[in-house]
């Protein structure tokens, strides 16, 4: 069996389709959730996005040496979290000379977040949400493989604290940070 290069799609996977679980965020206030981040700070919720912050939220990150959960790939939306924290790593100039925060979460712990960012030498923190509080308080949309339940992949752009705009489903994902950033030249 090959290992997986988790910094690249592969060419056949399921495009997400707009289930509508997202609808009812833009123009929600964001909750006071304290979640570790991958600088070791705690990173309250509420107060990001003053005025702009990206949020992008994704399952979980492959890591070297450790196989995919069992059709990985044939979950449409996914795969990819590797290649999207990548593009917004790739984009953050860009994003930063917007004014706008940036932010990665998803349900894995601060050690496997930790690793990923300095591997990937993200210049913003990844946040942890291991008991998924903020989709519960949101009401995100999640699905369960592998036995856990874990984050679909959106990303919400937030103003003054409010959900200002969400992008979901994303795909493909290592091509979105661009996506988001043509949004914010747009909307300034």
């Amino acid at each position: 069996m090959t290992a997986a290069n988790y910094e690249q799609l592969p060419d056949d996977l399921p495009v997400p389709q707009d289930d509508g679980a997202a609808a009812h965020l833009p123009g929600t206030e964001m909750p006071s959730i304290t979640l570790p981040a991958t600088t070791g700070e705690a990173v309250d919720l509420s107060g990001v996005g003053h005025p702009r912050a990206v949020i992008y939220v994704y399952p979980r990150t492959g890591q070297p040496g450790v196989p995919l959960i069992d059709g990985w790939n044939d979950i449409p939306g996914a795969r990819g979290c590797t290649p999207e924290s990548m593009g917004f790593r790739d984009r953050y100039a860009d994003l930063a000379a917007l004014g706008v925060e940036v932010l990665g979460l998803s349900s894995q712990d601060s050690d496997y977040q930790a690793e990923l960012a300095a591997r990937l030498a993200l210049p913003f923190p990844l946040l942890s949400d291991p008991s998924l509080v903020l989709a519960d308080r949101l009401g995100l949309p999640t699905f369960t493989a592998g036995g856990e339940r874990l984050y679909k992949r959106l990303t919400l752009v937030l103003n003054a604290g409010r959900v200002e705009h969400v992008f979901y489903p994303v795909f493909p994902p290592d091509a979105h940070a661009g996506e988001v950033v043509d949004w914010l030249r747009r909307a300034r």
